[in-house]
């Protein structure tokens, strides 16, 4: 089931939609692939593969086979900060195809994830600042990411957020927002 036809399910009734959406598919993709963990996990490879071709180049016959036993499971581990880098990469595809956006007069509603899915759905009520994003692939794009902070708390102390990430009409969708959280806080209905 697509991500938009589960966020439809959600919706209370007597609640209108005034947005649906997903991210941009190019800035999606290039944000997961052109991360701030991509030289780490450049560097890290890097070195750990000029370590087993050195290492595998130096011996001969019987003490390389000895060697190999050591050094695959060794690296394998060694380099699981490379493989969840290219992990991470590899399945934005994925993420992107399970990442929804639904505004209704009510709530906000959000759906994400790569293998399962988190639907998060964040009434008006609840959201005290809304506030416009844009990192270097969503200005090269002409995107936006709208970040609606509430009064809940995380674990760690920090204010809980739900964003909507490398939309077109992050204008539009941030001035909607505005004006249905002014109008839930007013107790206006909103048509």
């Amino acid at each position: 089931m697509l991500a938009l036809e589960e966020l439809e399910y959600l919706i209370e009734p007597g609640e209108n939609v005034v947005y649906r959406g997903k991210p941009d598919k190019k800035c999606f993709i290039y944000e997961s692939i052109l991360n701030p963990f991509l030289p780490f996990a450049a560097i890290w490879g890097l070195i750990d593969f000029w370590i087993i071709y050195h290492a595998a180049t130096a011996t001969e016959g019987d003490a390389l086979y000895g060697l190999l036993i050591f050094f695959i499971p060794f690296f394998s581990i060694h380099l699981l900060p490379v493989w969840i880098y290219l992990g991470a990469a590899l399945l934005s595809g994925v993420r992107h195809r399970n990442t929804a956006y639904i505004i209704t007069d009510k709530a906000l509603y959000v759906t994400k994830g790569t293998f399962s899915r988190t639907a998060i759905r964040k009434p008006f009520a609840d959201i005290t600042f809304v506030s416009i994003y844009r990192g270097l692939f969503d200005q090269f794009f002409g995107v936006g990411d709208i970040i609606a902070t509430t009064n809940e708390v995380n674990q760690d102390g920090s204010k809980v957020t739900i964003r909507i990430n490398s939309v077109s009409d992050f204008l539009e969708v941030y001035e909607r927002i505005k004006e249905l959280r002014a109008a839930n806080d007013s107790g206006i209905m909103y048509k």
